[in-house]
């Protein structure tokens, strides 16, 4: 396993017996949703560890090719994103290392919940589709399917009966909210559990939102 990517870790109690890694957006790192967690209430009788990990530095094409944190480059703003391809999969790599630690440390993948905004999204999508673990849900967050012609079957795929939990904002300027409608029908279309809502905000969270996150964590983590 090649060397962890650094991570903030918040821990509800003591010896968690499950793991949420949630992974932020472009431009952002692993700081930027650790407040999150006193926000969410979860029931106190679980033990869940936050991983945030940190994106790598790299240049992005279309913010003139600046460094910042980034799952992935992105060529063009379109309704098509291009996207480099192998930076994803590259970046679920690491993820995916970051869930074998946690199965290291005595985590079972069915006590792992996978998280990502926007960018991170993607590589939740990706990864959970792509990955031999079958894990306790995934959370698709302001984001869209980037490889939405490779998508399997749920009876192809370990997740296949995993919950997704997909959330967007009906004014986001910056993922468009027809993305999130298109990957809800997809999964849905493919046999996938799909639990599908909208708010009224723009490219990020809101308190209706972190109530219906918490609602939905006590029941996958219960």
């Amino acid at each position: 396993m090649a060397e962890l990517l650094p991570s903030v870790v918040v821990e509800t109690a003591q010896n968690p017996d499950s793991t949420v890694i949630w992974l932020h957006g472009l431009g952002s790192d692993g700081h930027d949703f650790e407040a999150i967690v006193p926000a969410l209430t979860l029931d106190p009788s679980l033990k869940v560890r936050f991983v945030f990990p940190h994106a790598p530095i790299r240049p992005v094409t279309v913010n003139g090719g600046m460094e910042m944190r980034a799952w992935y480059d992105i060529y063009e703003i379109t309704l098509e994103r291009k996207v480099d391809t192998g930076n994803i999969a590259e970046s679920c790599e690491q993820v995916s290392d970051l869930i074998e630690a946690q199965i290291a440390q005595g985590i079972d993948p069915s006590r792992i919940v996978l998280a990502g905004f926007s960018q991170g999204g993607v590589i939740a999508y990706q990864l959970s589709l792509t990955t031999s673990y079958s894990l306790a849900g995934v959370m698709a967050l302001s984001t869209y399917l980037a490889n939405k012609s490779m998508l399997p079957s749920a009876s192809e795929c370990a997740n296949g009966k995993t919950p997704f939990l997909i959330h967007h904002g009906k004014q986001d300027p910056v993922v468009p909210f027809s993305l999130s409608q298109e990957a809800s029908q997809l999964l849905s279309d493919k046999g996938y559990l799909v639990d599908y809502k909208s708010y009224d905000m723009p490219h990020s969270v809101c308190p209706e939102q972190i109530q219906d996150i918490s609602a939905w964590l006590n029941t996958r983590l219960a």
